[in-house]
């Protein structure tokens, strides 16, 4: 597990970098450059939609040349490279490039990680492994929004805070690359002379994890941006200041309930975390759209972190246990690139009815896609680790 654990560090540093700055992007394109909630919802899906078309390739090249510490490492890169093109950033477009720039990292690193993360993990224990790393992630997040809180509590917004925090957030980026010094990876084993496209072989992956695929999409395509989220909760009355604390109270329940949701899927199954997962973010829209009070909007934060703690370690776990193991890493990124070019269409549709409709209906629609995913999980999905762990015990 140490691995694992320096695996996490990356994480946790990176996320600190991220989480000081991510909270403040739609706050400084609405408040600085006048963007409307539509356009917001442009700049996140596109951001995210290009990307993740890296995601798929980005695991191809990692089963391809069992080098996966180095394409994770030129992943992270990109947070660094992130912060920098938003200090050059005069306009929204500038501040589009700069997210591009950070999603196309992501969309780099996440699979050649997942891979690290997964062949690190012990017998029976691919669940505490992802719970144990996603909780150092969403505790990196956390402690970035604090810190930003901390940054502006008590100054007037201007591009001169904006812009100080954008430079202090390249040193935990810094910090999370030198981490890299201390994983160890594998030996690389010997490469084939013929390797045919994962694609030609699709007809032999198993039905569960297409059919999963195909669920992420579905919920995905209703899972738009967190930057809504934000600007819901201004909608309610929280201030710029508030809205990070907001944000800090939803990761810090995620770090907090990662590894226990990790450990009791490897024990119970993972549709019986992830069900309930989709049905809790279904309440959270649901309450995001409704919610007046701020008490009762705090509350909808916190199980928003407890749906992140229950579907995104587990949703790896499950792929990275189900896939061929020769093509773990190309299906660990297909599953990202599937999400990822959801998001498009989901925050594009967002944006679309926050402006049309009122900011009431992204969420209702968000909330019926979600639901219409827990049917089907509920209906057609195996507990695939439980038969999984059978089969080995026979």
């Amino acid at each position: 597990m140490l691995n694992i654990l320096f695996l996490g560090l990356i994480s946790f540093f990176t996320d600190i970098s991220t989480e000081m700055v991510y909270p403040l992007i739609p706050l400084y394109l609405t408040g600085r450059f006048g963007a409307t909630p539509a356009l917001v919802g442009v700049i996140e899906g596109v951001a995210e939609s290009t990307a993740s078309l890296l995601k798929v390739f980005s695991g191809y090249l990692t089963d391809r040349f069992r080098r996966p510490k180095l394409i994770a490492f030129s992943g992270y890169a990109g947070s660094l490279f992130y912060k920098l093109a938003l200090l050059l950033s005069g306009s929204w477009w500038g501040i589009l490039i700069a997210r591009v720039i950070d999603r196309t990292g992501k969309g780099i690193r996440t699979a050649p990680r997942d891979v690290l993360v997964s062949e690190s993990a012990g017998e029976g224990s691919m669940g505490r492994a992802f719970g144990l790393h996603k909780a150092l992630d969403m505790a990196g997040a956390s402690l970035g929004g604090l810190i930003t809180w901390f940054l502006l509590r008590g100054n007037q917004e201007g591009e001169f805070n904006y812009r100080s925090l954008f430079m202090i957030s390249v040193i935990p980026a810094v910090m999370g690359l030198c981490m890299f010094l201390f994983v160890k990876q594998g030996a690389s084993p010997a490469p084939r002379k013929q390797r045919e496209p994962f694609w030609q072989n699709a007809k032999k992956l198993d039905r569960q994890l297409l059919l999963y695929l195909a669920v992420v999409f579905l919920f995905t395509l209703g899972n738009s941006s967190d930057t809504f989220l934000i600007l819901r909760a201004q909608d309610a009355g929280f201030d710029k200041t508030s809205v990070i604390l907001l944000y800090f109270l939803c990761n810090v329940t995620a770090a907090a309930l990662s590894m226990p949701a990790g450990r009791l899927s490897d024990k119970i199954g993972r549709k019986k975390l992830l069900v309930p997962g989709y049905l809790a973010f279904a309440l959270c829209y649901f309450g995001f759209a409704f919610a007046r009070s701020q008490g009762l909007m705090i509350a909808i934060f916190v199980l928003y972190g407890a749906y992140t703690a229950m579907i995104t370690g587990v949703e790896r776990a499950f792929v990275a246990e189900i896939a061929p193991p020769a093509l773990k890493g190309t299906m660990l990124g297909l599953q990202a690139t599937v999400a990822g070019a959801a998001l498009l269409p989901a925050s594009v549709i967002a944006g679309a009815l926050y402006d049309a409709v009122g900011p009431k209906a992204p969420f209702i629609f968000g909330a019926a896609l979600s639901l219409a995913a827990a049917v089907i999980l509920m209906a057609l999905m195996k507990d695939f680790n439980q038969d999984h762990n059978r089969e080995k015990v026979t």
